[in-house]
């Protein structure tokens, strides 16, 4: 008998983070539309503020990572506050053989803080480089670095190809790149025949 189709990703926030880091890939996971699938904003209040002002609700606490299919951390100034905050970091207890885990720019520096990344690759925002090398992390200057369950993106455009690889994992790649295809420019990737209200169907190889 198929187990039913649960998948959650829980999208870290703080206060001062970088408003497009959350909403651009919030807006692409939100774009599946199958029963069984959630996207939570986690934080330690019941809202935060990004650097520019804007407000946004979170559906539970911190704590709740844990129990997520994968976790994401954005970026902004109020994360440096946070890496060195112990106990902080203890409420994530994240899981990396059970859980995709991912960041975009300076959220690395979270993933660096709970030894994710040591002796691994992985990429980040320019101004967050040096920071994330004292993890012993080697940074390399690309979009996007996958390693096993880790992932991490830099810049925040390449937030979508954190969406992409979380979608490939866990609905497949027919409605991940129907899901990114449907936010690039018109002409380049999205076209007047592009079917972005096609029925969306899991494929059977794929809810890793």
């Amino acid at each position: 008998m198929t187990e039913p189709f649960n998948k959650t990703v829980a999208l870290i926030v703080f206060d001062d983070y970088t408003d497009i880091d959350t909403i651009l890939i919030w807006d692409l996971l939100k774009r599946v539309h199958l029963d069984g699938w959630q996207v939570r904003i986690l934080g330690t209040a019941a809202s935060h503020h990004s650097m520019t002002g804007l407000s946004v609700t979170t559906h539970g606490t911190i704590d709740e990572a844990r129990y997520a299919d994968a976790v994401v951390f954005g970026s902004g100034k109020g994360n440096r506050r946070l890496i060195a905050d112990p106990d902080y970091l203890a409420r994530l207890q994240l899981d990396p053989e059970r859980q995709l885990i991912g960041s975009i720019c300076s959220g690395a520096l979270f993933l660096g803080a709970l030894g994710l990344l040591e002796g691994k690759e992985a990429t980040t925002y320019p101004s967050a480089k040096p920071l994330l090398e004292a993890y012993q992390v080697r940074v390399v200057e690309e979009p996007f670095v996958a390693q096993g369950n880790i992932a991490t993106a830099g810049g925040c455009l390449a937030a979508q190809y954190m969406a992409g690889w979380l979608l490939d994992n866990f609905v497949g790649e027919a409605i991940s790149q129907a899901v990114i295809a449907s936010a690039q420019p018109v002409g380049e990737g999205l076209y007047f025949a592009t079917e972005v209200e096609a029925e969306q169907t899991l494929e059977s190889s794929s809810a890793v």
